[in-house]
């Protein structure tokens, strides 16, 4: 799995807000919008400071909720709403600071705005209610980049953006060879297969294509044509 903190880092930007404290400064980080695939999984980074970390040794209660609804808790045995029973959990430890919110088979009802909430003793229950989660849900995945480079062997990659690194994309190619799939960061994650194996004459001047798999459940392919290098 890529760093949760390092994706944080590059992507978003921290906002002060108060709490019910007077005096007291809280700080939280997440994404103001992600772009998900339907049916698919995401994984929403949030991190958050707090001004005594003293308070957090402990764990506590915490959960996001969309309006005044709890859609996912840090305790597995806590009931969500319905909606989201059996597909969103809290998967940071909230004791270190790290408030990531996974959730699977993403419908296009769950566009939020989500918020978290955590429940610390003296600050009573504080509400990052000025720090929400959008998601912008869509049905077609867009078709995967592809390059190609001919020597005397063919390498060819074949990459796509998704926001789930527990869960990332399956690839099939239409010529056999040797494949290896690495995973970066980028706007989300960067998942690339590459493919290489030795050319024949009839391989030439022919489609060489690419299908990823998302989630068993939505698919999406590539196409280059195999042209052989001039000499």
């Amino acid at each position: 799995m890529m760093d949760l903190k390092l994706w944080l880092s590059i992507l978003m930007v921290c906002e002060m807000v108060e709490s019910m404290d007077p005096g007291q400064k809280w700080l939280i980080s997440v994404p103001p919008i992600i772009s998900v695939l339907e049916s698919t999984c995401v994984v929403i980074p949030c991190m958050y400071d707090y001004p005594k970390r003293g308070h957090l040794w402990e764990k506590r209660p915490a959960y996001w909720r969309r309006g005044d609804e709890i859609v996912a808790s840090n305790d597995p045995k806590f009931k969500v709403v319905q909606e989201y029973n059996g597909r969103s959990a809290i998967t940071g430890t909230i004791e270190r600071s790290i408030c990531t919110w996974q959730l699977d088979d993403v419908r296009e009802t769950d566009s939020g705005p989500f918020y978290f909430t955590i429940e610390i003793p003296k600050f009573t229950k504080f509400v990052f209610s000025k720090d929400t989660v959008a998601l912008n849900v869509f049905r077609v995945p867009e078709p995967p980049v592809m390059t190609i480079e001919v020597s005397n062997k063919v390498t060819a990659t074949c990459t796509v953006t998704h926001v789930c690194p527990t869960s990332p994309p399956k690839f099939s190619w239409s010529h056999p060879g040797m494949t290896e799939t690495s995973t970066k960061l980028g706007n989300g994650w960067l998942t690339t297969s590459t493919l290489t194996f030795t050319p024949e004459e009839a391989d030439f001047n022919k489609p060489l294509n690419c299908k990823v798999n998302f989630n068993d459940k939505k698919t999406t392919e590539g196409s280059m044509l195999l042209v052989k290098k001039s000499t």
